[in-house]
């Protein structure tokens, strides 16, 4: 999720810069390409009729895709193979304010800098709440939690260990994390095969420019109202505010925020972090003076936030999530 003219920017930066990480073509994507859907058959609450694919291209550069993905009809999980695998897993979770999905800059560029490193990554393409599709507010969180379920339940044909799997999320995509994170055993669909027995939990989460709090002054307006609908009674935003969510069964959490993000401010980060050592969870919180929004793997490497990914996986095999 993240404004036009930053991210354009952003883009103008990598040409100027060439310093970012190898982005081959989409497609040597596309030709890989191994989808996992969601839900057999038709995904619970769906409209009439179901919104289909639509792709919105930001770059202007032939070479470089930059996709915002709307009109999910079908939710389901890319799959991205590591050339080398760990067992370790992440579901990757882009963010687009509850409005759309930033695919390629908070997905298929996050896949390759993980495979990079050993990791098998799951994109998640979750519902889309002003889609049509009944009980808006919890359609994206019905998603994740079959997500990552059926990722335990696949586990063994990806040579992944089910005690290791992850959740990277970003911006709205960072609540979505966030609440899977403090949410996982909260009932928000009804259990459809032997994959819902397994945990939803996330064996350690990332939030990176999160969205955390629905209800307090710097909450992104866009994120509330696309989950919600305008005028949404308090107390569910405050339930669904993952500050609020926090518990002992919480796994361990990495935060990462600019102090100079205009469109979700850093506060969000500090709001979560403040309450993640009040519980007593482990926690890390990188903030940066620089960065903006939605920077996903684009940022020079001067610039200091462009680090996150490195600080990322050394939080994780602190915690025994990924293997050295």
């Amino acid at each position: 999720m993240a404004e036009p003219l930053s991210r354009r920017t952003l883009l103008e930066g990598i040409a100027a810069t060439g310093a970012l990480y190898a982005l081959p073509a989409r497609a040597a994507d596309a030709a890989r390409d191994e989808v996992l859907p969601l839900w057999p058959g038709i995904a619970p609450g769906a409209p009439a009729t179901l919104p289909t694919p639509k792709y919105d291209q930001r770059s202007k550069d032939p070479t470089f895709e930059d996709r915002w993905q709307t009109g999910i009809g079908q939710p389901s999980l890319t799959v991205r193979r590591a050339a080398q695998p760990n067992g370790s897993a992440v579901m990757l979770i882009p963010g687009g304010g509850y409005g759309f999905l930033a695919v390629d800059n908070e997905g298929e560029e996050q896949a390759r800098w993980l495979n990079a490193i050993g990791i098998t990554a799951f994109i998640l393409r979750y519902r889309i709440p002003t889609e049509g599709w009944a009980n808006r507010a919890t359609v994206p969180l019905a998603d994740a939690q079959r997500g990552l379920r059926l990722i335990r339940a696949a586990a063994a044909r990806y040579g992944l260990d089910p005690a290791r799997v992850l959740a990277l999320g970003f911006s709205a995509g960072g609540h979505l994390a966030g609440s899977l994170a403090t949410r996982h055993d909260e009932r928000v669909y009804a259990p459809v095969d032997a994959a819902d027995r397994l945990s939803a939990r996330p064996d350690l989460a990332g939030l990176v420019y999160p969205v955390v709090s629905l209800a307090a002054p710097f909450t992104h307006g866009g994120s509330r109202d696309n989950l919600f609908g305008p005028g949404a009674d308090p107390k569910a935003l405050a339930a669904a505010s993952v500050e609020n969510r926090v518990t002992a069964g919480t796994p361990p959490i990495f935060l990462t925020h600019a102090s100079d993000d205009g469109l979700v401010p850093i506060a969000n980060s500090l709001a979560l972090y403040q309450a993640l050592l009040a519980a007593g969870r482990p926690a890390e919180l990188h903030a940066f003076d620089q960065g903006g929004h939605g920077f996903g793997v684009r940022l020079a490497k001067t610039i200091p936030a462009s680090a996150w990914p490195t600080l990322f996986a050394a939080f994780a095999r602190r915690h025994g999530v990924l293997k050295a």
